[in-house]
């Protein structure tokens, strides 16, 4: 299934319509493919091959001690907060999210909401109450909310965050809503590990979770 969406996706991007992508990646039940692709993707099929059509990403990147952060901006909120180690694959990676979207370098616009991320980075200020914009099913949303009222310095397990959704089987679904978090640090998916402790997946590298949260608990 997981190869069949890399394919659908990849079609879709590159202009196919949703009923070519969806024969091209194998997909067999067109109502089976809008279920995941709307779990997965946070939108419909046509939403996602418009590729962000319309939309202004105003955006900047900043040096942090966890490397190099990139802010995306909407007229709507912020629409993602990424690390990684140049700007060339930083930007790139927004580009290939949103392929139709206008990016537009903005270092003097963005530098409020920069501010309070690197502040929240030094624990001297708060992020949850920062506007997003960020696309996300039911589902996703009420895992990324409940992410949002972890305390600095504290974790949880996939397995409680399900709980505190009110589905406790759902511990796979509630990692793969953190593996699709756009923003980093205002929707603080780094403080989910497993239920043993241990550290799990993290979209911009297990090495980068371990040093924020660290520094959250110094």
């Amino acid at each position: 299934m997981a190869k069949r969406m890399e394919r659908f996706t990849v079609s879709l991007k590159r202009g196919e319509t949703v009923t070519n992508a969806t024969y091209e990646a194998g997909f067999g039940s067109s109502s089976r493919l809008y279920a995941r692709v709307y779990e997965d993707l946070g939108m419909t099929p046509s939403a996602f091959r418009s590729g962000g059509r319309g939309v202004t990403f105003r955006y900047t990147t900043v040096p942090t001690v966890v490397g190099l952060m990139l802010v995306a901006i909407t007229e709507r909120g912020i629409a993602a907060v990424s690390f990684g180690e140049t700007e060339a694959a930083l930007v790139a990676s927004l580009r290939s999210d949103h392929p139709k979207a206008v990016l537009r370098r903005d270092r003097k616009g963005l530098e409020k909401p920069v501010s309070r991320l690197l502040k929240s980075l030094s624990g001297s200020a708060a992020v949850d109450d920062l506007p997003l914009d960020v696309k996300a099913t039911a589902f996703q949303r009420k895992v990324w909310q409940a992410l949002q009222q972890i305390p600095r310095g504290q974790n949880r397990s996939y397995r409680e965050i399900a709980r505190v959704i009110g589905q406790p089987t759902a511990a796979r679904a509630v990692a793969r809503a953190c593996a699709v978090n756009p923003v980093a640090v205002a929707i603080p998916c780094h403080r989910v590990v497993r239920g043993n402790g241990h550290l799990a997946g993290y979209r911009w590298g297990l090495e980068r979770k371990q040093r924020l949260l660290a520094l959250e608990r110094t």
